[in-house]
This record gives C-alpha cells, sequence and structure tokens, in this order.
C-alpha cells in the first residue's frame, strides 16, 4: 500500500508552517518530509527536526547526484526535498507532507501526478507584511524582499488544486484539516 502526498505551498508569512504544524497534530498518518537548505538555521530550529541544514558544497553535490525530488534557490538560498525521504515514507503506506515554495511544488506535479497540491494565502498583502514584521526573523530588507516575492508567488495560486485563505487561523486549519480527512490522513 502507498500513501499520498500533499504539498502546501504559499508565500513566506502566510502561516503555512503554523497551519502544518497544527495539522500533524491532528492527523496522526501524515508524516512532514523534512526539506534540505542551505540557509543558517534560525533562532529555536535545529538540525534534522526543521531543515537538514546543508553547506552549499553538499547541497550542490546532492542535486548533482539526482538525490533532490525538487530544489529551488529562494532568497540567495538553497532548498529541496531528497526524492528517497519522500518514497520511503510513502512506501510504508503513510501520508506525506511536503512544505514547499510553489517552484518546488510544481516540480513535484511533473514526478507524482497524484499529489494534492494546496496553497495557503494571505488575507491580503499588508497582512502578510504585518505578520513577517511581527515574527521578528528578519530584518527590514529581508521582509520587503519576501514581500516583493510574495506578490509574484500568489500569481501561481491556481495552479494548486485548492486554496485556502489563511485570514481566521482555526478556519484555516479546518479546512485544511478536511482536505486531510478524505484520505483518510486524519
Amino acid at each position: 500500500m502507498s500513501g499520498q502526498l500533499y504539498i502546501i505551498s504559499g508565500p513566506s508569512g502566510a502561516g503555512k508552517s503554523s497551519l502544518c504544524s497544527k495539522l500533524l497534530e491532528a492527523c496522526p498518518n501524515l508524516h512532514l518530509s523534512i526539506s534540505c537548505t542551505t540557509r543558517s538555521p534560525r533562532p529555536g530550529e535545529s538540525n534534522g527536526r526543521e531543515y537538514h541544514f546543508l553547506s552549499t558544497g553538499d547541497f550542490e553535490a546532492q542535486k548533482k547526484e539526482g538525490a533532490f525530488l525538487e530544489w529551488a534557490l529562494v532568497h540567495g538560498n538553497y532548498y529541496g526535498t531528497r526524492q528517497k525521504d519522500v518514497e520511503n515514507i510513502l512506501h510504508q503506506g503513510s501520508d506525506v507532507l511536503l512544505e514547499i515554495d510553489w517552484q518546488g511544488a510544481a516540480q513535484v506535479a511533473k514526478k507524482i501526478p497524484n499529489a494534492v497540491r494546496i496553497f495557503i494565502l494571505p488575507p491580503s498583502i499588508q497582512a502578510l507584511e504585518e505578520r513577517l514584521i511581527s515574527r521578528g526573523q528578519d530584518d527590514a530588507s529581508i521582509i520587503q524582499q519576501r514581500v516583493a516575492a510574495a506578490e509574484a508567488e500568489i500569481a501561481h495560486a491556481d495552479e494548486a488544486h485548492h486554496q485556502i485563505i489563511n485570514d481566521d487561523f482555526n478556519q484555516a486549519l479546518q479546512q485544511l484539516t478536511l482536505l486531510g480527512s478524505s484520505k483518510q490522513s486524519c
């Protein structure tokens, strides 16, 4: 038996990580695939939990070997999902959740066409900017880069099977949980 792959995408600050965290708590048959990145860990992050933190050289070597199901250069850092990590979980009959950007979602959809793509949208660009500022994780120039990138990313929302506007967190979580429960994840 094989599990189902779910892809959650959306701009930085839309609430993907918070929604995914709560979804994983509610859905025992859903497992997060830990992506790789070359960015530095943020306060409170640890290797192997939020990401596999790799040097640029290690990432590029794995990329050259074809180890990644998807990868992208985002905000000056590499991000990618190792194919073997996803396949191992799916082959165990469990469902997999990928929290990746729209570029990665498009790459995965080509390789795994039955993946369910979900795009998380902020209620507005202004609300997104306020969320990024309140996180206190990035300086003003990075926030402005993320806001500018968000506008371009949002243009790809219609490529997903489902779009969820994260205006009310509990309502967005309920919508997301219903999508997972229709496939027996929750």
